[in-house]
């Protein structure tokens, strides 16, 4: 009988370990799957149980992630195409400039995802867990994470599920970036292999922000997307029929859609921070590392995580890593500006190109500006409107 009893102990013992880690990471995405593989190249984290907890096969191109970067980066390996020049275009304004000493970056998700997944699973102390989560609690010494299929616990952990607490207040103005591409073959050879068109506003605005957005492969192939920045979405043949006259417009002549992808991005500068604990910390865009003025996430999810990683060998609460630098004021500012003026985006992007050399514009969106750089970037923006938003958020 006691050796019955003891023979159960050891199970539930056992069952229990297998529910508790290390660490939990919630999403196996861009920023969850960063974190990880950080944790993994650290000797002082090698031998903590880690799990990843992610819902679905990763096995499709779900998504494209671009950034521009000096030199030779460590994703380079997985980098599909690469551009030195862009095009920008708006109504009366159009500059085709060199990006030295920066190239633009394109990387698939199902790249990513292929040399992610394989290079962590060799790790013994990473548990990848494909189930749902339904909610996350947080506790003084302890972290719940409850799936469809059990709850499982641990001292730290890291969500990149999103949170929808951000639209459900008027303090900070929330617009999305949403778009529609299509990776087209065309019959005429319209586009330039060697030069990304990064923003073209001649198109029909509509009283909003609205742009064209083209990756160049070939003469033949690109990412062609109608990409806005407004508050509401559209129907999806709003989005398609504007790609369609686009592509009429260029004399593209028949077109062949090889794929279609479809993404929304939240742009606000609501704090994030706020629903970090001591032992739960919120990462990618759940947690703010989305550039708030452009939608830009992978480069700053990678800086963010090397910055997270050095903070977690201090073994200080997770709600004690700071985001907040002088650029979340500026982009603030400029969401204020763009969501209380919609149909002046054009206008806004157009001044800054004109009156600024590429490289500090690149600079500036990185937050690798000096104040006077700053300073320079603000002053080819419409004054009256950034000031009245500044006095606004001072008063």
């Amino acid at each position: 009988m006691q050796q019955a009893i003891q023979s159960i102990s050891l199970f539930l013992g056992a069952v229990e370990k297998n529910k508790r880690f290390d660490i939990i990471i919630c999403g196996g995405g861009a920023a969850g799957l960063l974190l990880a593989n950080a944790l993994s190249n650290e000797t002082a984290f090698k031998h903590l149980r880690i799990a990843i907890i992610e819902k679905e096969v990763k096995n499709t191109n779900d998504r494209t992630w671009c950034f521009w970067e000096e030199g030779e980066g460590k994703w380079d390996e997985i980098v599909s195409n690469s551009w030195g020049k862009a095009l920008f275009k708006a109504k009366g304004y159009r500059s085709e400039f060199d990006l030295a000493p920066y190239r633009y970056k394109m990387i698939k998700g199902i790249d990513f995802y292929k040399k992610l997944y394989p290079l962590l699973k060799k790790n013994k102390n990473m548990y990848f867990l494909q189930e749902e989560i339904e909610g996350i609690s947080s506790n003084r010494d302890n972290c719940s994470v409850r799936t469809n299929a059990t709850t499982y616990s641990a001292p730290r952990v890291f969500s990149s599920i999103p949170t929808t607490k951000f639209k459900k207040q008027n303090q900070f103005p929330v617009l999305q970036q949403h778009f529609i591409g299509w990776v087209v073959k065309t019959q005429a050879p319209i586009f330039d292999p060697k030069s990304v068109v990064f923003m073209d506003f001649e198109v029909p605005q509509k009283n909003n922000t609205r742009f064209m957005y083209v990756l160049p492969f070939s003469k033949h192939e690109a990412l062609v997307e109608y990409t806005l920045f407004s508050k509401d979405m559209l129907e999806d043949k709003e989005y398609e029929s504007a790609i369609q006259a686009y592509l009429e417009d260029k004399k593209a002549g028949e077109v062949s859609i090889i794929e279609k992808e479809k993404g929304s991005i939240p742009m606000t500068a609501y704090d994030f921070s706020q629903h970090n604990t001591a032992n739960l910390l919120h990462i990618g865009t759940a947690g703010g590392w989305t550039k708030a003025s452009t939608g830009f996430t992978f480069q700053k999810s990678v800086q963010k995580v090397d910055q997270l990683v050095a903070f977690m060998k201090k073994n200080k609460p997770l709600k004690d890593f700071k985001q907040k630098s002088k650029f979340n004021f500026y982009d603030l500012l400029f969401l204020d500006v763009l969501a209380k003026h919609n149909g002046e985006g054009s206008l806004l992007f157009k001044q800054m190109f004109q009156y600024n050399p590429p490289k500090r514009i690149f600079s500036f969106l990185e937050e690798k500006t000096s104040l006077w750089q700053d300073v320079a970037i603000m002053r080819s923006f419409p004054i009256r409107r950034f000031v009245s938003a500044l006095i606004k958020r001072l008063f």
